[in-house]
């Protein structure tokens, strides 16, 4: 056993005994996401690593510490892509999706890869899933998406979920605001951790999204990015939250909330829960105005949000066993006869009746079937032996309640549309 190959530190196999959670969430979010009038897009596992460095930011942790990159036989540097965002909007731009429609409401369920220190419900190959709408500057489009997500969640069985919402207004705004964050923290340079120094020299915003508690303690009383909003910033923002208001979905403003990508402007917010321990944060978001411009397309505003499924799952901590659909019939074959008609049976009854149907292609025992039958917990089994061959009947037991009964060969499809 020494010698075998393991997956990769930070990926995860998701096994039979897992899948259904993971089967029953997808399935959940394309019905709930298309409620709301969203389409579904797919974009490459890979992107050029340019495309990254310019939407994400060069100086930002993803950029500088947490992407695969390499150089391809073709001498093109290449990215696994460490968010979905910076392609959609590639996507959007290559494809002309903003002169097909004015608006283009899409969301996506994709793999992610970073390479960061694993821990519960971060890995380095992810899964999330999320929204990008993509023409609109308006707050109600803000608030639609906000109110999307966060009744998703309840939708789904979150009730203890928390929306923490922040504005950092306009390219503008951000710029006099980092000066005056700046000139607060400069006597503390000494005291923050090395990164942080960095980030005082490149981009004193980061420092707001610290976990290290010295140095929330020094930002406590740091200027809020809210009371460097101009006129329109500030209208806009108070709109969002009327909607929200309107809307009935409850918040917080957190002016330390300031999301750690260099295209947001304006509103940002984060759905907290719970259940999820000190790394509470479910799903994050905000509006890009200027990303689509900046990677060469048309000026279009835009709002998005991108959500963890792994932390999804251990939020709702659902069983898989109760999200499995059991099989509606085992057929049971002793003999060679009976694995024919078993083989043909089967087929008829998956194809034309749409019931879930099981074989044994072991060859074992009738009672080692039987028992196989059992585990599986099959509401009924069909019984082939070599009597059943020659009287061209078959025995069929509903797994309830011990019930048999002997049905003809040309009757079994009629048998189970009068047990739907």
């Amino acid at each position: 056993m020494s010698n075998i190959i393991r997956n990769i530190k930070g990926t995860k196999d998701i096994l039979p005994d897992e899948s259904n959670v993971w089967q029953y969430i997808e399935d959940k979010i394309h019905s709930f996401f298309k409620i709301y009038g969203y389409s579904e897009v797919r974009t490459p596992a890979f992107e050029n690593t340019a495309l990254f460095k310019r939407s994400i930011g060069e100086e930002t942790d993803i950029v500088s510490k947490e992407m695969y990159n390499w150089i391809d036989q073709g001498g093109n540097n290449l990215t696994l892509k460490p968010e979905v965002t910076a392609s959609v909007a590639r996507l959007f731009i290559q494809h002309n999706l903003g002169k097909i429609n004015p608006i283009n409401k899409l969301y996506y369920i994709d793999s992610l890869f970073r390479r960061e220190r694993p821990q519960k419900g971060r890995f380095r190959q992810f899964q999330q899933f999320g929204v990008e709408a993509l023409g609109s500057k308006y707050p109600e489009q803000d608030a639609e998406v906000i109110a999307l997500i966060y009744n998703f969640y309840q939708y789904i069985g979150l009730k203890k979920i928390t929306l923490k919402i922040n504005s950092i207004g306009s390219k503008e705004t951000r710029n006099k605001y980092k000066e005056q964050l700046y000139q607060y923290l400069l006597p503390f340079k000494n005291d923050l951790t090395k990164v942080s120094q960095t980030r005082l020299k490149n981009n004193p915003l980061r420092i707001l999204d610290t976990k290290i508690d010295f140095e929330i303690n020094i930002i406590k009383d740091a200027p809020h990015i809210i009371d460097c909003l101009n006129d329109a910033d500030r209208l806009h923002f108070d709109k969002v939250l009327h909607y929200l208001d309107l809307l009935k979905i409850g918040y917080s403003i957190d002016h330390r909330l300031v999301r750690g990508l260099d295209y947001y402007s304006r509103t940002v917010f984060e759905i907290q829960s719970d259940e999820l321990g000190a790394q509470n944060a479910l799903c994050g978001g905000g509006r890009y105005d200027y990303l689509i411009q900046d990677l060469g397309g048309e000026s279009t505003p835009a709002f998005g949000f991108a959500a963890g499924l792994e932390r999804l799952i251990i939020a709702l901590n659902l069983s898989n066993e109760k999200l499995k659909d059991n099989p509606d019939i085992y057929i049971i074959s002793i003999g060679d006869d009976a694995i024919n008609l078993s083989v043909q049976l089967s087929n008829e009854l998956r194809l034309n009746e749409k019931l879930i149907v099981h074989t044994d292609t072991l060859r074992r025992s009738l009672k080692a079937q039987m028992k196989e039958a059992n585990k599986l917990k099959a509401k009924y089994t069909i019984i082939i032996g070599d009597d059943e061959i020659q009287n061209k009947q078959v025995t069929i037991k509903n797994m309830k309640d011990g019930q048999q009964d002997s049905i003809h060969l040309n009757n079994i499809k009629s048998y189970f549309n009068n047990t739907k």
